[in-house]
Parts: C-alpha cells; structure tokens; sequence
C-alpha cells in the first residue's frame, strides 16, 4: 500500500469509526456488531503503526492512552464555569420566577407572556470542559475552582461520548475556538460492577458515581480510566467563536447535531408551572434512570434575556438548580459525641448504625447545638429518620419515640471542654470553649486553617502533622511553626531528610502573603475570603486594624454589624495581638498589592465588556481597567459609566444606548489607558 492510499484509508476508517462511536454511544443505536467495530479498529491501529507520521490528533485510537502521567497541569477556562444557586421549595422557585419577570420589565410588554425557561436534570457527575480548535478536540479540564482547572484531556480522550472531532454544518460551523461545558458520569450499572471488581479484589469500593467518576477522570494512567466506562453529556455552550445560539434550547440542538450526548428529558417550558411539572416528574422517575441526579436546572431560554439579567460573584441571575428532597432511611442511635472546632464551639455528634442512604454508607451526622437536640429531643437508643441535607451532609430529621427505649435520657452539652477540660459558656445557640488556642482541639483547627490552600498555603501541614506538633510542645500558637528546625521535624513521625527540607522552604516562602490572604488565614469568626479582601482594599497594613471601631468597620461597603463587632473582638484581643506580633517578629510580613501608580484615568468608572477584543482577553482587559481605578460590572444598568463593545457586541450594546451610556472601540479604551 503506498503512503497516499495509506492515508485515504486511514481518514476513510477514522471517519466511519467516529460515526459508529455516535452511533452506540450518543445514539444508542449501534449498526454494527462488536466484532465488525474491533475489525475497523484494529486495521486503522495497523495502518498507523505502519505509517506513524499519518496519526491525527483526533485519530479514534488516541482514546486510550497507555503512559503515565507525572501531574495535571493547570489550564485557565475558556469562560468562567459559574456554580448556580440551590434553592430546595417550590415557593423558593416562584421566588425566582418573579425576580425575573421584574428585572425583565414583564409591565413593558416584551415580557408580558410568561417566561420561557428550559428544564434540564441536574447530574450528579464531574463538571467538565472541553475545548475545540476548528472541530478538533485540543483540551479537556475540570471545573476546579470555576476560573482554572486540572489538565485531562488525555483522559477524557477516552470516554466515548466525547466526541474527538465534530460535525460541523454550514449553519452551525465550529470555526476558531468552541468550549463546552457538561458532566462526566458513571452510569449505575458500571458503578455497581466496578464495586464488586473492587471488594472482590479486597479494595475499598467508591461511595457514590459521582466519587467514581472524578476518581476516574484524574486517574494519572489514562488506559485506567478507559476502563471505567465513563459517560459524557453536554449542555452548555461556554464559547464559539463561528456562532452564537439565541437560545438555551438552540444550543443544546446544535451540541446534539455536533455530535455531543446530550439528554433527552430537557424541556422547553412556557412559563414556571410547566418547570416545576418537569421537576416532579423527573423526581418520580428518579430512581428509574441509568444515572444519578440531585435536581433539576431551570435556565432563562433567550440568550439576550440571559445578558439582561446578568451575573452574581459566582452564579448566574438567570439559572438555579432546584433539589430533589433529600432521600431519608431509618436508623439506631448509638451514642452522641461532642467535637470541639477552631472557634471553640462544641458540636454534639450522632454515631449511628451504619446505614446505606442513597449510596452512602453514613455513620454519623450532626446534631448541631442544644437547641436542636432539644427541639427533636433526640436521645441515645432512639431510632432516627437520617437524610443526607442536599444528599451531602448526613443529619436527624426526626426521632421515632414509638421505638424509644426505656430509660433514655436527655443529653445535655457538658459545662467543660471535653478535650481540654476548660469552661464552657453558652453564646447564643452555641456552647464554646473559653480556653482559646490553650485548647488542642481549638488550636488543631486554627493551624489547619492558617496553613490551608487560599491562606498561607503551607504544603506538607497535614492534620496528622499538626497533631503531632501540638502533642509534642512544639506549637502552642501560630507564631511557633515560624520557629520549627529541622531537628524538631525529625522528631515526628513521616519525616525523612527530603520531606523536612521542603517543609521548611515551604515555611519560608509564606511569609511574604497578600494581605488579604493573611487575614482571612487569622480565621476571624465571620471573616471568608471576599470579607477579608474588603479589609485589605481599606487598610494599607493589619496593625491598622488594631483600633478600627465597628462603625467605621460598616462604612465598608459589604460589612455588616455581626462582621464588625467579630473584626473588632479580634484585633482588641491582647492575646491576638500577641501572636501577631511573635509572627511579625517571626519574618510574617504581609504585602499590599500595590495599584498602579500615577494618573488613574477610570477612576470612578464603572465599565461593562461586551462583544470580542483583539488585542487582549476580556480577564486582561477588565485587570487594566481595574487597575486604572475602575469598577467592573458584568451587565447593563444605570449604575454603569462606560461600555467598551467590540465586534459581536449585541443586546448589552443596545440596552447600553437606550440608556444613553458612553459607548466606546477597544482602540478608544487603550487609549484612555496610555497605551501607545
């Protein structure tokens, strides 16, 4: 065979390969049997290896991959992947309902009709993104944390249902760049026999397909996740460069003729009645599907609607997710524990007859405070109703007293430490541990925090490290892990030469955070991430939070009374202070990010991007305006000083000169920078 009929033959069998793969994948309707399917398979694989210059990226005997992996790069994300908010009663529904009707102007006539939403079922799988450059398949990655993810396209390479080519039509080209967003499952048969491969091979089996899969898709062999049988379904259209869907609906069509799985129960629903009709019959015939799902998605169908309405921090104004009830089972009490965390709060614990609810095996649950033992007046012996809230987190629904053994007794928190044998004061619903960080339990929590991923970031502080260090004297505050030596580390247990040095260099390439990392890191009560970035925009270093008072704390905007008086206890704590001067001494030095010095030409400016930039991404170009002293806004209102449109601009531009805003080029903007 030469080269040239070689390569005819090699597309020919690729061609009708990926036809047979939609086909039983996608389609479920295969036209050819196993053997035939093998026989094409393995004449392409002989071809290429014969002619190994012909292999295309996108050649169907890439999907299984048989080296090993080091680790997964980090890749940005084609757009933000959003989370949407939970919302678990109907009345919460019709809530959104009317929040989007209003902001729509339903009064003005356009709206008038009722909303057109698209119900789609809630997968309970692995968020995933995959990446196209002109049809062909160059990059899949996790969710990770919504703006950046984990590199696994080899893997991913591997489900059939991820199409590593697509169909293209001429009118629905994939020219330039596409991403889609969708989920990676493991159907319930595949879980069930991969559970018995593994107890059968005396492993631990996964607690749920949702487990299995993510465990699957990060597997560092991709010819391990080839055996796991993943499945693939898309329902998102987070870019494309060639064309632009009017519609949720619209785009799930075009994602199906592409060559996408993408499911069969969506429903386009004239307003939220025939929405919440969806979700009660998916709810019924839950059981019944081959996969998992938690709820149902309920979107805003038209794509302009969606700009009108716009972005949160995090999720969309224009989707929620609406949760099935929780599933509940029935259970013995065993014994209720209390567990003591970083903020010294006491938690009275469940321990339960291991009970299986809805895959899970849950041995636990919480019992939150007094109050609520109480108020379900829950006792050791009973026999429990136990759900897992948002079918995550195990807790009691309620006690069946028909079953109540005699004698049970009501239980009550204890009045001292269970760990430290320090006093316990009640502080509201709570009941907490006054001994502080003299407390391990307190201190244990307190170091995990300061040293997590988004804080000061020191790998190789595990839990059972922290332990050891508290055990052993070495810690008794956070300044102490400045002050650790190599001779200290050696004398824990998991400590080898190599491990000790990069624990230290770990140590010592913290001390230079962001503020606004080492104040969240401090685990001030009320205090997350996006509080302690407020503070750092409004202070220049932390000892100018020592006398902040609580009403100039509120003149932040985001702040609010419970925040403030938590900020001031803090810093007016003289123990605190204490600490944070042994950690200032310690080399700690927190750094201001430093804006832009001289002229800021946007200061004041409240800009929105709208359509496609050429000489830089949106991220860059909103960076340089922030930087310039503007604020960013992802839609169109009042609030809004300028517009910065680009080619593909569309209802955003239109709202933003039916308001009369400043509209101007990307050249216009670069400009207003300095830029040459």
């Amino acid at each position: 065979m030469t080269k040239a009929e070689a390569r005819r033959r090699i597309a020919e069998l690729a061609e009708q390969i990926r036809e047979h793969d939609r086909r039983y994948f996608v389609e479920d309707r295969p036209t050819i049997s196993d053997a035939a399917y093998d026989r094409l398979v393995r004449e392409l694989r002989d071809l290429e290896e014969a002619f190994p210059d012909l292999v295309t990226p996108d050649s169907p005997t890439r999907r299984v991959g048989g080296g090993l992996r080091a680790a997964f790069r980090k890749v940005p994300h084609a757009a933000p992947m959003l989370s949407l908010d939970s919302l678990m009663s109907e009345d919460e529904v019709r809530e959104f309902d009317a929040r989007v009707r209003k902001a729509l102007g339903s009064d003005e006539g356009l709206f008038a009709e009722p909303v057109i939403y698209v119900a789609e079922p809630k997968f309970d799988g692995l968020s995933i993104e995959l990446v196209y450059e002109d049809g062909v398949l160059v990059r899949g990655a996790t969710r990770g944390d919504g703006e950046t993810g984990e590199d696994v396209t080899e893997n991913l390479r591997t489900i059939r249902a991820v199409p590593l080519r697509l169909r293209a039509s001429a009118d629905r080209p994939t020219d330039g760049t596409l991403a889609v967003r969708g989920e990676a499952l493991m159907l319930l048969p595949e879980f069930q026999a991969l559970n018995a491969r593994l107890i059968a091979a005396g492993e631990e089996p996964f607690a749920n397909p949702r487990n299995a899969a993510a465990g699957a898709v990060r597997q560092l062999d991709p010819s391990v996740t080839a055996s796991r049988r993943l499945d693939f379904y898309a329902y998102e259209i987070m870019r494309a460069d060639a064309w632009t869907a009017a519609s949720q609906w619209e785009a799930l069509e075009a994602l199906r003729a592409w060559g996408f799985h993408v499911e069969t129960s969506h429903r386009r629903c004239r307003g939220i009645d025939e929405a919440l009709a969806v979700h009660a019959d998916l709810g019924a015939r839950r059981d019944a599907l081959p996969y998992e799902i938690d709820g149902v998605v309920i979107k805003v169908d038209r794509r302009d609607a969606q700009e009108r309405l716009g972005m949160r921090a995090r999720s969309p104004r224009w989707a929620v997710a609406y949760k099935f009830p929780p599933r509940v089972e029935v259970t013995r009490l065993l014994d209720i524990v209390v567990q003591v965390g970083r903020t010294g709060k006491l938690t009275p614990v469940a321990v339960l007859q291991p009970v299986d609810v809805a895959g899970v095996t849950v041995s636990r649950a919480t019992l939150h405070n007094q109050d609520e033992l109480d108020r379900k007046d829950v006792r050791i012996g009973d026999t429990v109703r136990v759900r897992r809230a948002g079918d995550v987190i195990p807790e009691v629904v309620e006690v069946l007293k028909e079953h109540r053994p005699r004698g049970a007794k009501r239980f009550e928190l204890p009045s001292t430490c269970p760990v430290c044998g320090g006093a316990v004061e009640r502080e509201g619903a709570s009941h907490v541990c006054t001994s502080g960080l003299s407390c391990p339990a307190q201190l244990e929590g307190h170091i995990a925090h300061f040293v997590s991923r988004g804080a000061m970031d020191i790998t190789g502080l595990g839990d059972k490290t922290v332990k050891q260090l508290i055990a052993r004297g070495l810690v008794k505050d956070l300044s102490d892990l400045y002050r650790l030596t190599p001779i200290d580390l050696a004398s824990l247990d998991g400590f080898a030469e190599k491990s000790i040095e990069n624990l230290i260099h770990a140590i010592e390439a913290s001390k230079r955070p962001r503020l606004e990392r080492f104040l969240y890191a401090l685990g001030i009560e009320h205090v997350g991430e996006t509080v302690a970035r407020l503070l750092a925009e409004h202070v220049e270093r932390v000892e100018d939070l020592y006398d902040a008072d609580e009403e100039w704390l509120q003149t932040i905007r985001g702040i609010g009374p419970e925040v403030a008086a938590s900020v001031r206890a803090f810093f007016g704590s003289a123990r605190n202070r204490k600490v944070l001067e042994r950690l200032f001494k310690s080399g700690v030095r927190p750094v201001k990010e430093k804006r832009a010095r001289g002229p800021q030409p946007l200061a004041g400016q409240t800009v929105v991007f709208t359509g496609s930039l050429e000489a830089m991404s949106r991220p860059e170009a909103q960076k340089r305006a922030e930087a310039a002293g503007a604020r960013i806004a992802s839609g169109i209102s009042r609030k809004v000083t300028l517009v910065v449109a680009g080619p593909g601009a569309g209802s955003k531009l239109d709202e933003a000169r039916r308001l009369g805003l400043e509209v101007i080029d990307e050249a216009e903007f670069l400009r207003r920078l300095g830029a040459p």
